[in-house]
Parts: structure tokens; C-alpha cells; sequence
């Protein structure tokens, strides 16, 4: 009686083992979001969404200002990283941002603050332009996402105002500007801009060629498009269009 139980029980569990076996159970794999702030080369951080002039791009409009302005030597760059802060990248600029919350977001306040000791850029560099900081804000509302898009640049579009000074303000002019600008080189104005189109320091730095100090230092640098419409604004006379 016994071994006849014994075996009903092996028979059992056996049964059992091998509907197990036969199920096929999909196991959910998590894709976190790919920070890819902090690369280099001529992408510019392309995307598959086209560009919505209703959306903040992070990838096209908000790190090369934050790099621009915050990323700097000595500052809050990949090397210096002060106050432990690398803003070169989308994880590195999310430690002072809150999703949704531009009111509760470091980022946010130390930009409009009124407090000298406290703004960023510091002083004696200028603040950033109204419409850099109501990207920021508009983007930090909009989930702070790390997204980006495609069609956003026209190679058509190569005039100074229509191209190049966009392009200059939200990539150099953080660093190239104020009362002490990097290297010398005061990039606010048409004049300041056109004396390195002249002496083909902006063409080589953007181009990354050799002998310049590649321009911008950090981030995604500019893409095809941009490098398109600088150079066809420099082979039309670089003029103040």
C-alpha cells in the first residue's frame, strides 16, 4: 500500500514538473531611458520624432545651453565637476531638476535668482538670455524627458540672423561673452562673430579641425545641418543677413 502510494505521488509531482516545463512565461525586460548627454562628434543628438515647435528638445535645445553656460573649465564640466556637479550630461543635469516642478528645481532657480552669490552662470558673466531660461522652464514642465527629434534644421536657412546667431547664442555665447570672455573672444555681437569668420578660427573650431580648440567643448557639438549652414554663410562673405 505503501510503494502504491509512493508511486501515485512520483506520478504526481512528475505531471506537475512537466506542465512547468512546457509553459513559456515572458519574462519583462526594463529599458532604462539612454542618457546619451554626454558624447561627442558631429550628431548633435539626433532623433526619430520630428521636431514639434510645441516641445522642449533636450538633446537639440537645452544641453548645448547648459553646456554652454554651466559646463565650462573650472566649472561644471566632465573635468572640474564642481560641487559634484558634472552638467554634461542628462543624468548629471537631473540631480538639480525636478520633473514637472521648474519652481522646485536647483537648476531653475539658480538661473532667475537675484542673488549674485548664488546665480548661475556667476557673475561677471551676463545671465542667460530670457529665452534660453524660458526653454529651461518650458522644458522642465514638460517632464524634463530626455528627447530629441529630427527636422528641426533647414540647410536652406543660412543667413546670420536666421542660422548663425541662433546657433552661436545657444552654443558659445555662455562661454564667449561678458566682461571676461574665454579666450578673448566676446561672441554677442555680429562684429565679434564675423573677426573669427574672417581669421578662420570659428570655422575651425566648430569643425573640430586640427589646431583649434574644438567648439563647443562638451556635448553633442553641432550637427551636419548646423556645420552646413556656418559654412554656407562663410562661403557667402559672412554677411550681417
Amino acid at each position: 500500500m505503501q510503494k502504491k502510494q509512493l508511486m501515485r505521488t512520483l506520478l504526481v509531482c512528475f505531471s506537475v514538473f512537466a506542465l512547468l516545463m512546457a509553459c513559456k512565461h515572458e519574462i519583462p525586460v526594463y529599458n532604462p531611458p539612454v542618457d546619451n548627454g554626454g558624447g561627442s562628434g558631429g550628431s548633435g543628438g539626433g532623433g526619430t520624432v520630428t521636431c514639434s515647435p510645441d516641445t522642449v528638445y533636450f538633446q537639440q535645445q537645452i544641453l548645448p545651453i547648459i553646456v554652454s553656460n554651466c559646463a565650462k573649465s573650472g566649472c561644471h564640466d566632465a573635468s572640474s565637476h564642481v560641487e559634484g556637479l558634472n552638467l554634461t550630461t542628462y543624468s548629471g543635469i537631473m540631480r538639480i531638476v525636478s520633473p514637472g516642478n521648474p519652481g522646485n528645481s536647483k537648476l531653475y532657480r539658480v538661473i532667475v535668482t537675484s542673488n549674485n552669490g548664488d546665480r548661475m552662470p556667476p557673475p561677471p558673466d551676463p545671465r542667460m538670455p530670457q529665452e534660453q531660461v524660458d526653454l529651461i522652464y518650458k522644458w522642465i514642465q514638460q517632464g524634463a524627458k530626455n528627447n530629441a527629434c529630427t527636422g528641426g534644421c533647414d540647410t536652406a536657412v543660412f543667413t546670420y540672423s536666421g542660422a548663425v546667431k541662433p546657433i552661436i547664442t545657444s552654443q558659445c555665447q555662455g562661454c564667449h561673452s561678458g566682461a571676461a570672455p574665454g579666450g578673448g573672444i566676446d561672441l554677442s555681437t555680429y562684429n565679434g562673430v564675423k573677426a573669427v569668420a574672417n581669421n578662420g578660427k570659428l570655422w575651425g573650431a566648430v569643425h573640430k579641425d586640427p589646431g583649434y580648440v574644438a567648439m563647443p567643448p562638451a556635448g553633442n557639438g553641432l550637427s551636419d545641418c548646423q556645420l552646413t549652414q556656418i559654412r554656407k554663410w562663410l562661403d557667402n562673405g559672412s554677411p550681417n543677413n
